[in-house]
């Protein structure tokens, strides 16, 4: 695995003049925190974070993180902002992450080729665009795919019938349905509900292995978020 290395600077001046003027010089302001590790104000160079999040890895890249040209992390980029107006990259939260220890992410889904039960008249029902994956963040995939050239109309394709990476586990319950073939008439009512709170989908792997049907787990960053940010 090729990581980025990120450099950082320290910044002791908070609030939003200081980031103001901060901006100013080209930088902007960002924190990182971690699981025993208090959020500390930083200054990164925004060309940077940009080009990482257009890299084939966007969001889930994982980063060496220099600060001060000394003090080295491994981290994510946890949440970004930009200008509302001038679309400038303007703050950004790092969480820190070990490499022997998994992380809740999500990746993209795409469904690829054409459906048989196109030609029969259906209508193509992706539920999902993004998947919860937990993995080891070496093992993050870019996207997850799925070959849906077979689906006549009414066929469906499912959580388990995914062929995924080794160590990378999908946090939706294996009967969960992510593409559909339905009627044009069909009432999806059941379909949007899903796609509505997809959070109401999600397992623990774990609780999945022993019980299809175990109750919904909420996705987070396995660094625990600090209760107060500074700026």
């Amino acid at each position: 695995m090729t990581m980025p290395t990120l450099q950082a600077q320290s910044r002791a001046g908070l609030g939003k003049g200081a980031c103001r003027r901060l901006r100013n010089t080209g930088s902007i302001p960002a924190v990182t925190y971690g699981r025993g590790l208090p959020a500390t104000a930083i200054a990164v160079t925004p060309k940077e974070i940009v080009n990482i999040l257009k890299s084939e890895h966007g969001q889930n890249t994982v980063i060496k993180f220099v600060t001060d040209g000394k003090n080295e992390s491994t981290v994510m980029i946890r949440e970004y902002s930009y200008h509302p107006v001038t679309r400038k990259l303007e703050h950004v939260d790092f969480v820190q992450v070990q490499l022997d220890q998994v992380v809740d992410v999500n990746v993209p889904f795409f469904a690829i080729g054409k459906a048989v039960g196109l030609s029969q008249g259906g209508m193509l029902r992706q539920v999902y665009r993004m998947l919860p994956v937990r993995c080891l963040p070496g093992k993050i995939p870019t996207k997850i795919e799925v070959d849906i050239s077979h689906l006549a109309l009414g066929d469906h394709t499912s959580t388990k019938d995914l062929t995924l990476p080794e160590g990378v586990v999908v946090r939706y319950s294996p009967e969960q349905t992510l593409v559909a073939i339905v009627a044009p008439e069909k009432d999806r009512t059941e379909e949007t509900a899903a796609a509505a709170d997809p959070k109401a989908a999600v397992v623990d792997p774990k609780a999945a292995a022993a019980k299809p049907a175990a109750g919904p787990a909420k996705a987070a960053p396995v660094a625990a978020k600090p209760d107060a940010k500074k700026k």
